[in-house]
């Protein structure tokens, strides 16, 4: 059997050269792609002239600024970024017919067996260069025998190992000024800096013969491990910067002092333990849109925008048999930005009355700018729906007689209900209770997103005894330690006389589960009424791991 081959391509300047793809005046000017974190803006992106400027990804940009102040910047388009990513996986597919997609820049190849139809891997990544050249974009790539090894070799091979990669500590990389003072400063043995590579190494080749990972991986950085940047840095205090370094730890010390997972990362790496590719599979598409001659902004215009590329959004649905349960409009706006909403639907529907009213309540959240000049309408998440089929009399009328039934117990309305507060709220914090099979009190009922179940058919299953109108966890009652409860007690810092008791409703836990709830043993269950009306849904621990007790646990009004 072959041994199995993986490629790894990264585009490091992604998001910059899809820009620069579609507006040709950016080509040649410093460009840097922003990522709103909230609270500023940092670098997501650049082009290789911002590169040259000293610009770096994640730095904030009113810092990218002062280093370069002709830096052009865009905002970064997490959707539009997608879409390219899965046009790129579609064009890897004549390379190989396993590929799967590495967000937010990435793609990896299956080419067992592919390689010789191009002449050899170093010839079949040549000519993936060469087309990546042609579209405009730059692209690294790394053949092993593991996913972990490729992705180390397309982003860190091809430069003199870990020189290229040093940290701050580095003295060359600090200001002159301080230079001089480096001396004066502790040992890195002693708290102070690590020290920096002295040296250069050779070029690591992109290509790793069958087999021999461990040579492969010896000299680049311990970044390509894909391990945290805490254990990256506490790796450098201790002069472990190579991968080679690492290597020859002992697996037990590694895993005392950093965790587990970077001897997990290690492992995957060398192919001691298994990570599996999941090729990115064709979904069905479904999407319309409309290119406007003059800007908008009205929102009565943009519902008749959306009027229209509903209708046609829904007979593509139809004709492929399938519902739409998540759709997104996107708004692009003249000053070449986009806004988006997504709304969500507790069934899916190809009918667009049932849709429409949930875009107008969300339509309002679109800030129309300097106008909006195309709309765009797509199924994010559709579902199958079942096709008509023919059938007799007997099952036709029964059929009916079924939708009627449905209809008067207000299915289609209570649906609908449920997609007009999903739209509001969220669909999954809209939930439903189905009975469950315990006799464990808070464990009778599940709780089910509505969106995503069935209403419970047939009766509720009637409890063995009568139990409260709300519950919550078992909070103390100031009581003395006895199994009998006495005619006073003190409850969230009130004191209850006792008027009428029933009881006891004995419970056991769940021997074969260790619920930390139920670790005080079995319980006595007491319905008690105090005179000022409250009716309680008291229990008596007799105590397990825990010590025994009184508790509440809800209350019946």
């Amino acid at each position: 059997m072959p041994t199995r081959r993986l490629l790894s391509l990264w585009f490091p300047r992604f998001g910059a050269e899809r820009l620069i793809r579609l507006d040709p005046g950016l080509i040649g000017v410093p460009l840097a792609v922003l990522r709103d974190t909230g609270q500023m803006q940092v670098v997501e992106s650049l082009s290789a002239e911002a590169s040259a400027a000293g610009v770096h990804i994640g730095q904030p940009f009113r810092d990218a600024q002062a280093m370069c102040p002709e830096l052009v910047t865009r905002l970064q388009n997490p959707q539009a970024e997608a879409a390219f990513l899965s046009v790129l996986c579609r064009w890897a597919g004549k390379y190989s017919p396993w590929v799967a997609q590495e967000p937010p820049a990435a793609l990896m190849l299956d080419i067992t067996g592919c390689a010789h139809l191009f002449g050899g891997e170093a010839e079949m990544l040549a000519a993936m260069q060469a087309d990546c050249a042609a579209l405009g974009l730059q692209v690294e790539g790394g053949v092993a025998d593991t996913p972990g090894a490729a992705w180390a070799l397309a982003r860190f091979a091809g430069s003199a190992g870990a020189e290229n990669h040093r940290s701050g500590d580095a003295i060359d990389q600090e200001a002159r000024a301080t230079r001089s003072r480096a001396v004066k400063r502790r040992h890195w043995t002693k708290g102070g800096a690590a020290p920096a590579v002295q040296g250069g190494g050779q070029p690591v080749a992109r290509i790793a013969p069958p087999g021999q990972m461990h040579g492969a991986l010896a000299a680049l950085p311990v970044a390509a491990l894909r391990i945290e940047p805490a254990t990256r840095e506490a790796l450098a205090r201790l002069g472990l910067r190579q991968v080679g370094d690492v290597l020859g730890q002992p697996r037990a010390s590694l895993a005392r002092r950093f965790g587990q997972g970077l001897v997990l990362r290690i492992d995957q790496a060398l192919g001691g333990v298994p990570e599996p590719i999941s090729p990115a599979k064709a979904t069905p598409h479904f999407a319309v849109r409309m290119t406007l001659p003059d800007p908008i902004g009205l929102f009565d215009d943009v519902m008749a925008a959306v009027e229209r590329l509903l209708e046609r959004l829904c007979d593509l649905l139809r004709d492929k048999g399938q519902g739409a349960r998540v759709v997104r409009l996107q708004a692009y706006r003249a000053d070449q930005t986009m806004q988006w909403v997504d709304v969500g639907l507790a069934r899916a529907s190809d009918q667009p009355e049932r849709i429409r009213p949930l875009l107008a309540m969300k339509v309002s959240e679109i800030e129309a700018g300097y106008g909006i000049d195309m709309l765009r309408l797509a199924v994010v998440r559709s579902e199958a729906l079942p096709r008509r089929k023919q059938v007799g009399h007997l099952d036709a009328a029964r059929t009916v007689m079924e939708r009627q039934a449905a209809e008067a117990a207000g299915g289609r309305a209570m649906e609908d209900l449920f997609g007009r507060i999903g739209a509001r709220i969220g669909l999954e914090r809209v939930t439903r209770l189905h009975p469950a099979e315990s006799h464990i009190p808070e464990k009778e009922a599940q709780v089910m997103a509505a969106a995503w179940s069935e209403p419970h058919e047939g009766e509720w299953p009637a409890p063995v005894a009568q139990r409260p109108l709300c519950l919550w966890r078992p909070e103390p009652v100031m009581v003395p330690d006895h199994p009998r409860l006495p005619e006073c007690f003190r409850f969230r810092g009130r004191d209850l006389q006792v008027a009428e008791v029933v009881g006891p409703e004995r419970i056991a836990p769940e021997w074969w589960l260790d619920d930390p709830l139920w670790r005080s043993g079995t319980r006595d269950y007491w319905q008690v009424d105090c005179r000022d009306g409250t009716r309680l849904w008291l229990f008596y621990a007799h105590g397990g791991t825990m010590s025994s007790g009184w508790f509440c646990q809800g209350s019946f009004a």
